[in-house]
């Protein structure tokens, strides 16, 4: 349900009334599909704010043990800026096969159109780790799996990807991502392998250093905008990701964002409730990495994850694609990942062969 959707009858939402409330111990965090979560009087009284400060304050217990399995140098500099950057990730001769092996593969990919960007995934399926060695060995890194579940805050597997981001490849308005804005209100990881050199100019990610931490200004902002989010006029403000302006960033107690130009096989793992965003490009190109990405209930962490399992977790993905297909089909939910069968991560936006 959108602001602009017409109320539902009463008895509808009485009988919608149990999985509202449900939602509020969960991950939920759209103000347009929940009007408790959206209630501009609930969230004067610091209902959105009590759901974020639990959240983080429940990450941080839970950090405390994760830390136990990571470099004490990574785990200062996630604590002081939100992030952690390694260069030079895997040994050269590992990065190069690996680089070669995603080069090479074609499969079945899915994109979605984001003002002129294009966002490609290829998952890291059984079809993938089959032709990719290497690809299943960084599975299995131990500064990989450390970070991303440090950050993460759960001990929990990541849905992973060979990410393609097509800057300036179709006909439309700015790309969303651009806008600097979290994710939602809880802890959330996202980790960049670079696979090819981002320069400055080319739609690098940007984070705000420290943002991640809960300051007595962002609590205050954070109020604010969830008073009005129901009826926002940015429709991903009302689904949750607030976006910000620069000029406020000091208000809330922050300095002015970074740009990662990096080179290729850097790994960049972010905490994306902090504030971020993907930096505009001057021109039109291509960006390719192994992206990651994990989500979990922010109030419960379940002693056993079912996605460790290999069996399960490879197929992950292509299953959910399926379920959204479907959806997709019965009227039941927009699906804006397409299919591109027969695709590679280095493809340009016509689908033809890359370099």
């Amino acid at each position: 349900m959108t602001a602009s959707s017409p109320p539902l009858p009463r008895v509808l939402r009485l009988g919608l009334l149990p999985f509202w409330v449900l939602q509020l111990a969960t991950g939920a965090k759209s103000f347009r599909d929940n009007p408790i979560l959206g209630s501009a009087r609930l969230n004067a009284a610091g209902l959105h704010v009590g759901r974020m400060r639990l959240a983080h304050a429940l990450a941080a217990r839970r950090r405390r043990r994760l830390a136990l399995r990571v470099p004490s140098e990574h785990v200062a500099a996630f604590e002081r800026d939100g992030f952690v950057t390694v260069p030079d990730f895997l040994p050269q001769d590992s990065f190069r096969r690996l680089l070669k092996e995603v080069r090479s593969f074609r499969g079945e990919a899915r994109e979605m159109v984001q003002g002129d960007t294009i966002t490609r995934r290829i998952a890291f399926d059984p079809t993938l780790l089959r032709h990719s060695p290497e690809a299943a060995r960084l599975l299995r890194h131990p500064v990989w799996r450390g970070l991303l579940r440090l950050v993460g805050s759960h001990d929990s597997e990541p849905v992973c990807y060979i990410q393609t981001i097509l800057a300036g490849a179709h006909e439309g308005g700015p790309d969303p991502q651009t806008a600097l804005h979290a994710d939602t209100f809880q802890p959330t990881v996202k980790a960049w392998l670079t696979l090819t050199d981002v320069a400055e100019d080319a739609g690098p990610f940007v984070y705000v250093p420290g943002s991640h931490r809960l300051t007595s200004g962002r609590r205050a902002w954070e109020r604010r905008m969830s008073v009005g989010a129901r009826t926002a006029a940015n429709r991903l403000t009302g689904r949750g990701s607030f976006r910000i302006a620069p000029d406020e960033l000091p208000a809330l107690g922050y300095g002015p964002p970074k740009a990662f130009a990096v080179p290729a096989n850097t790994l960049i793992v972010a905490d994306t409730s902090g504030f971020h965003a993907r930096g505009h490009s001057r021109d039109p190109g291509i960006r390719v990495e192994v992206w990651a990405y994990g989500r979990r209930n922010p109030f419960i962490s379940l002693p056993f994850d079912p996605w460790r399992i290999e069996a399960l977790g490879t197929r992950r993905t292509p299953v959910f694609w399926r379920i959204g297909d479907a959806l997709g089909r019965a009227g039941l939910k927009s699906q804006v990942w397409k299919a591109r069968p027969g695709i590679g991560a280095f493809d340009p936006a016509d689908g033809a062969a890359g370099g």
